[in-house]
């Protein structure tokens, strides 16, 4: 029964696909990977300003939505009741939808900014390192989890309330596109968006496996290298695999809550222990700078300065959340049944920005102590070692550091498992063809697309080793993202549309 719903045209297309382009990265790294850089430089330097137009058009249509007539429709029938806690709910969002990216970037994205700050400030000064605590917090804010939010309304209203009988992004456009699922511009957005999944959901394991790699170094005292960032994948595939086995509930539930509670036990360890007083009173003042400049920070498209800074993050951010948008918003959607439109948007909104905007404070603002006060140069090993091992050098001086960087060794490590689990569960979804409520894709196709999302930042992390450059690696995946978001760029338009020419229909 099961080979039957396979959706195979869209299996066989985006197996080709991955093909088609890791085989020439790892044939020909150094070419391929130029190449990639090249598409890049274009698509921000040409359309970046189309990103922040996107921010600015999503943040008004959620919150209108949020506060509006809509906003107390249930996602679901009469009578249907929320099928997860607040706190499971919150805890499985906030997974699915950060993975172990903010592991990765929120020890250390203030350095990048406290080098070369934005708005000509002179790097290295009190006014960059404002910025610099208070940019990575717009970054990972609101305006990102709006990006998550759009799809996973769209996608929900049609899935449970319009019964629509699968889980795939056309499905948010059937106002506009037609009803047919088997419709070549059904087809093409489904396809678009399963590209640009694997390249959002690639690019952020491609991020994390070498922290990993470089957490276990540390503990272990094995070399380093690409081998040890190979055994890095493995090992949240393997932690994944047995999370598919269990199924949603038991599995991604579960590794949700467990991961949670480990990652704010963490938080609270570094609070206490680390210079208390320094990390509250510059989350204050960065909460505070991030606010009172949340309109500039929106609309800054640096167009006089020609500095780079808001094509090399803020479009880069907002490409990687519009590209991993969909795919939250699928996997949302099937934990939502029974919470109404506002508290989803405010859900997502208000848990996730918290959620991220926690470790930036405590990690960030720990890391940023150090370097302040001269206890570590953290943009010295920046430079010269690789961002991985600048987080590690971090963790080292903390007390009892080995416990430390275990701990967070594990939360990364269940953070880009749970990345694969809910990645894979919506890339078998897309390619089955139908699924009622509450059922679940076959589990050999979800841990096909498992080891498919290994494949692509295997590859990336591959071209970007054979570079002198300890941050070639990092820009590779970067690329790939923004790359494969753009045309989700514009599908977000047909979302917006479509449901609201459905609301309006059904709730005139």
């Amino acid at each position: 029964m099961e080979q039957k719903q396979i959706d195979w045209s869209t299996f066989a297309t985006c197996s080709g696909v991955i093909l088609l382009v890791c085989l020439p990265l790892a044939l020909y790294p150094e070419t391929g990977g130029q190449i990639v850089l090249t598409a890049y430089q274009f698509i921000s330097t040409e359309f970046g300003f189309l990103y922040m137009l996107a921010g600015v058009a999503v943040t008004i249509f959620l919150l209108r939505l949020a506060f509006g007539r809509y906003g107390k429709i249930v996602l679901g029938e009469d009578g249907d009741k929320p099928e997860f806690s607040d706190y499971s709910w919150a805890a499985m969002l906030f997974c699915a939808g950060i993975g172990g990216g903010l592991m990765f970037w929120a020890p250390v994205e203030w350095a990048y900014y406290l080098e070369a700050p934005p708005f000509g400030v002179d790097a290295g000064s009190v006014r960059a390192a404002e910025w610099a605590a208070a940019y990575g917090l717009f970054h990972w804010g609101p305006t990102a989890w709006c990006f998550y939010g759009l799809p996973t309304i769209a996608i929900a209203y049609a899935f449970y309330v319009k019964r629509v009988p699968f889980l795939r992004l056309s499905a948010s456009c059937r106002c506009v596109i037609g009803t047919n699922e088997e419709s070549g511009a059904a087809r093409i957005i489904d396809f678009l968006f399963m590209i640009a999944l694997l390249g959002g959901a690639g690019s952020s394991i491609g991020f994390t496996t070498p922290l990993i790699a470089a957490c276990i170094s540390r503990l272990t005292g094995i070399d380093n290298g690409f081998g040890l960032e190979v055994f890095a994948v493995f090992l949240c595939v393997g932690l994944f695999s047995t999370s598919v086995w269990m199924g949603l509930r038991k599995g991604i539930k579960r590794l949700s809550d467990i991961n949670l509670g480990l990652a704010l036990a963490l938080l609270a360890f570094v609070l206490i222990v680390g210079p208390t007083v320094f990390i509250l009173k510059t989350s204050v003042e960065s909460v505070g700078l991030m606010l009172a400049n949340i309109v500039r920070l929106n609309t800054w498209t640096d167009a006089l300065t020609e500095s780079n800074f808001t094509e090399t993050w803020t479009i880069w951010y907002w490409a990687w959340w519009i590209a991993y948008g969909p795919f939250v918003g699928l996997f949302v959607t099937r934990i939502s049944r029974g919470r109404t439109i506002r508290k989803v948007i405010l859900g997502m909104i208000g848990y996730g920005s918290l959620g991220a905007m926690l470790f930036y404070m405590v990690l960030g603002n720990y890391g940023l102590s150090l370097e302040w006060f001269e206890t570590l140069s953290v943009t010295t090993v920046l430079d010269e070692q690789g961002q991985a091992l600048a987080v590690v050098a971090i963790l080292g001086q903390l007390p009892w550091p080995g416990i430390a960087i275990a701990v967070f060794c594990i939360v990364t490590v269940v953070f880009t498992a749970t990345t694969y689990d809910s990645a894979s569960y919506i890339l078998a979804a897309s390619a089955t063809r139908q699924i009622g409520v509450g059922d679940d894709p076959a589990r050999w196709h979800r841990l096909f697309w498992a080891a498919a999302l290994a494949v692509i930042p295997l590859t990336l992390m591959f071209a970007g080793r054979l570079a002198d450059d300890p941050r070639a690696g990092l820009t590779v995946v970067q690329t790939a993202t923004l790359v494969a978001s753009f045309p989700i760029l514009f599908v977000g338009i047909l979302m917006s549309v479509s449901l609201l020419k459905q609301l309006r229909a059904d709730h005139s």
